[in-house]
């Protein structure tokens, strides 16, 4: 446990840690929070459906091949980007810059 608390005060390590953990949540809990557009093709036609996404689709994770049976394309707004770098950067950034800050101080 004493190792773990002075892994802690390293901010790279509190960096990466906090990265793959938001980012593991992110993909293995695969919440639909990000803004982002469905693309799919109906009688030769192409339409665009706004729609919160998750990060799992764009690892083939998340949804089943049966329901993108007419999508030809799916991407994030710059709201839903926004969101995903500051979920995945900006948390962890702020945490190790919060580390950083701690073994500075004493």
């Amino acid at each position: 446990m004493d190792r773990f608390k002075s892994l802690l005060l390293k901010p790279w390590f509190v960096f990466f840690f906090t990265f793959f953990l938001i980012g593991g949540t992110l993909v293995f809990l695969s919440p639909n929070l990000f803004e982002g557009e469905i693309v799919y093709a109906q009688n030769g036609k192409q339409y665009v459906l706004e729609a919160p996404l998750s990060l799992a689709y764009f690892l083939g994770l998340g949804y089943e091949a049966s329901e993108m049976t007419n999508v030809v394309d799916f991407y994030l707004t710059r709201r839903g980007y926004m969101l995903a770098f500051s979920l995945l950067f900006g948390f962890p950034i702020l945490l190790a810059y919060r580390s950083f800050l701690a073994t500075k101080n004493k």
